[in-house]
């Protein structure tokens, strides 16, 4: 509670520039019910509607209570650039998975200006989908559970998701996004649901994070330019991977990527930077892990310019995205396989500029071992296992 109470003073400040009074709307004011039965969308989407049109800042109250929704667009432009959506409590999703499962969104925010969330729970109730595609081929693809699109100047702080059909939080062609104390929540056997996604955006944090899921907890697509991620407990997932890339040719570069102080617990990857095999103009360049404990991780080092997840119709053009200046530094803990730095790379598109700089990872209480293939680079420090560069 303090801490939320921290974050609306913070709003308050922030916008206190303005000789207008904050506007408060309470979504049960315009029909919203807290009985998690009563559909409650159109008195979600009016109580935008009010904020959005207001020229003073405003803030979007959700009390206490459960507030049953289907998909929800919350568009711009809005008049003001400081609208607060505090929540006290749940928003959950229809229990039938197709109400909201053939539309790519649950819960989307395009092209807004200035939109603090700040706390909050987010129920999908995934299950019924998950179990759908594991006995059958006709589902849908499911909805992604908070999306914002094309967007700037976004916080999101305090806020819970649990188990979302797809991905829990995209941020796709955004500027200026700042996560806090986010928690993913889902089974590791849940397909797709990729805790934090980022791509085609620019200067996002993500500090103070824990994140349990069924895919990547954080995965970074193309298009990304100085994003830091900090303080992250990961486990289970498949860790922390810049990729897929090279799914087109045509395709924005990755850059300017700090990852520290995360923690990976059984997860199936650590730090992994993944590329199709195939011709791009896609690249992945300056990006730092840093700080980073491994506890019983499958792939706790990867690079990997061949993948193929399930091994059918891989393309095999021997190329991939250029990857180059990638730092490992101060990385420790045990690997689950013996192999627990591999660097997989094209020899017509080779791996250069790697560094490693005190790295210790152990299989079984004895040393772990290094995979090279088309990888150049340095090693400084104390290294185990011995570089293979």
């Amino acid at each position: 509670m303090a801490f939320k109470i921290a974050i609306i003073l913070i709003f308050i400040i922030y916008i206190s520039s303005s000789s207008s009074a904050i506007i408060s709307h309470n979504v049960i004011s315009y029909g919203a019910k807290p009985d998690g039965i009563t559909d409650s969308t159109e008195a979600f989407l009016a109580a935008w509607k009010q904020a959005c049109s207001s020229i003073n800042p405003v803030t979007i109250h959700v009390p206490p209570g459960k507030f049953l929704l289907r998909n929800l667009v919350f568009s711009g432009n809005c008049k003001n650039n400081a609208i607060l959506l505090l929540i006290d409590g749940t928003l959950v999703a229809p229990s039938d998975y197709r109400v909201i499962g053939y539309a790519d969104d649950w819960i989307s925010f395009r092209y807004v200006n200035g939109v603090s969330l700040v706390g909050g729970l987010l129920d999908a109730q995934g299950t019924s989908l998950w179990n759908c595609k594991a006995t059958s081929k006709n589902c849908p693809s499911g909805a992604t559970s908070l999306r914002f699109t094309n967007s700037k100047n976004i916080e999101i702080t305090g806020l819970t998701s649990i188990n979302s059909q797809m991905f829990h939080i995209d941020i796709n062609g955004c500027n200026n996004v700042k996560m806090d104390n986010v928690k993913v929540i889902a089974p590791a056997g849940s397909p797709n649901t990729d805790g934090i996604h980022v791509q085609l955006s620019s200067d996002v944090t993500i500090f103070n994070s824990e994140i349990r899921t069924g895919d990547d907890c954080i995965s970074i697509g193309p298009g990304t330019f100085h994003l830091w991620i900090q303080n992250i407990g990961c486990g289970p997932g498949h860790g922390i991977s810049i990729g897929s890339l090279a799914k087109d040719f045509n395709e924005a570069g990755v850059q300017n990527v700090t990852i520290k102080n995360v923690r990976f617990t059984g997860t199936e990857n650590g730090v992994r930077i993944k590329s199709w095999a195939r011709p791009t103009t896609g690249f992945a360049t300056n990006i730092l892990f840093e700080g980073v404990s491994m506890t019983d991780v499958h792939n706790p080092i990867l690079i990997d310019q061949h993948y193929c997840p399930h091994e059918k119709d891989c393309p095999r053009q021997g190329f991939g995205v250029k990857i180059s200046d990638v730092s490992y530094q101060d990385i420790y803990g045990t690997s689950a396989t013996q192999v627990a730095v591999k660097f997989d790379c094209n020899q017509n598109n080779p791996c250069t500029g790697i560094r490693m700089d005190n790295v210790y990872l152990t299989y079984k209480n004895q040393p772990a071992n290094a995979s090279c293939s088309n990888a150049t680079g340095t090693s400084s420090g104390s290294n185990q296992p011995a570089s293979c560069l």
